[in-house]
């Protein structure tokens, strides 16, 4: 399993790349790009990470203001898909927001994830913190495609935009900003699994920079 890597800025801006990539069995390399966000059920609008739906005691996150999730059509008709989608989005506002805070510890961590993607997503925490690096900008979320597998498992391919995405220096506040290509964009696929509680955690996540499913 493998991670998401920052922004395109930051390959720019840092000597070393982070060349992590999003977990799962595929092992996708990514360039050092990739940036982490949340999601929304709804049209395009910002994160409703504060938000507490459907399981008693599930973490209410609320992103920094300088960082803002947009998904688009976010939601599906079948009520067991629309669960999985709000699941995947509190799952990244969770990644996101640990991100910010400089704390792969974040309960919410492993309220969302499981197995080795928990592990796999505090190490990608970590890797960014360790390099000095957070996150700030606009990630826009869209092409949301849901397989309900069974009762206690599916899948969700999705799109991310991280052309409004950028690194930020955590100590001076520096923003890196770089040129919008074809590879600001990110094709997402994961695997899900209910749990006890009636969360759909992520078990597994690959990332592919560039797919032509996602490019303009």
């Amino acid at each position: 399993m493998k991670r998401r890597t920052l922004p395109v800025a930051v390959a720019l801006a840092a000597s070393a790349a982070l060349l992590l990539t999003a977990c799962g069995d595929g092992e996708d390399k990514s360039d050092a790009n990739d940036a982490i966000a949340g999601a929304e059920t709804g049209g395009a609008k910002p994160s409703a990470s504060s938000e507490t739906e459907g399981v008693v005691g599930r973490p209410r996150i609320t992103l920094p203001d300088d960082l803002k999730d947009t998904f688009q059509e976010w939601r599906a008709a079948d009520d067991t898909q629309d669960a999985v989608l709000k699941d995947v989005a509190q799952r990244i506002d969770a990644t996101n927001y640990a991100i910010t805070q400089g704390n792969p510890e974040f309960s919410a961590l492993s309220f969302y994830y499981t197995g080795t993607a928990l592990g796999e997503a505090q190490d990608w925490v970590q890797s960014i913190v360790g390099d000095g690096y957070t996150i700030t900008g606009e990630n826009r979320y869209y092409n949301a495609k849901v397989d309900v597998f069974d009762s206690a498992s599916a899948g969700v391919v999705y799109c991310e935009d991280q052309g409004k995405a950028y690194a930020k220096d955590r100590k001076s506040g520096k923003v890196f900003k770089t040129e919008v290509t074809d590879k600001s964009y990110v094709l997402y696929t994961t695997r899900l699994e209910k749990n006890g509680q009636g969360v759909w955690q992520t078990t597994k996540l690959t990332s592919q920079r560039g797919h032509e499913s996602c490019t303009p």
